[in-house]
């Protein structure tokens, strides 16, 4: 199964049709928060409608800057990971929205006990043979994702310490722009691959994948033609 991953599109869909032959072909598309910037319910149809277009099979989580009736729009529409785990092609989905406190105030913020017990909720019961897939806003705390331009990590410990502990193939985030790129925690990848209006997108693919095999995943960056 080929897994795309979007994130911080910020109402910004215009990239879509640019990489519309990789999101057809993909089993699952994965939003890792800010549909919006600073929107609501109807910003975010929008943004879902817009990728519908290329593949009406996505999951997401809201983020920071995603009001909470987005929240209640993506559990409407029966794509809401946030505090839930979906099975979806023999591959458990698990997702947390929103972000730790940012300076100034976003919408959709948590602190770190509250995201823990909502990983730990949405985990509980999950059969450990199954395979599992993150999606996270925020970032796990101390890698290449969560690195903000003065080298700073911006990211949360609870996430960190929930990918330590349960080991998912995959963790895809974003919230920090300046922070794209392939990480590792033990043995999962962990991958941001900024704003989709920069051209930047993931790409995993997973093929009758066994509990800790590491999987293929890479940022696909669209080119600009340059003339002369």
């Amino acid at each position: 199964m080929i897994i795309i991953g979007l994130t911080d599109i910020h109402d910004d869909t215009k990239k879509l049709e640019n990489i519309s032959a990789d999101l057809s072909k993909a089993g699952v598309v994965i939003i890792s928060g800010d549909l919006t910037h600073f929107g609501h319910k109807t910003e975010a149809a929008l943004v879902i409608n817009e990728i519908r277009k290329y593949n009406k099979n996505i999951l997401a989580v809201p983020g920071n800057c995603d009001h909470p009736d987005v929240s209640a729009y993506l559990t409407a529409e029966g794509i809401n990971l946030h505090c839930q785990c979906l099975i979806k092609n023999e591959i458990a989905f698990l997702g947390i929205g929103g972000s730790l406190p940012c300076p100034g105030h976003t919408p959709n913020e948590a602190t770190e006990d509250e995201l823990g017990a909502w990983l730990d909720e949405a985990v509980a019961g999950l059969d450990p043979a199954i395979p599992l897939i993150m999606v996270s806003h925020q970032p796990p705390w101390g890698t290449l994702v969560d690195k903000i331009l003065n080298g700073a990590h911006t990211g949360s410990l609870a996430i960190r310490d929930f990918i330590l502990k349960k080991q998912p193939l995959i963790c895809f985030s974003g919230h920090v722009h300046e922070g794209r790129g392939v990480d590792s925690l033990g043995k999962t990848k962990l991958i941001n691959p900024g704003p989709l209006r920069e051209g930047r997108y993931a790409y995993a693919e997973i093929e009758n994948q066994p509990v800790g095999k590491p999987v293929d995943v890479k940022i696909k960056v669209l080119r600009v033609k340059t003339f002369f």
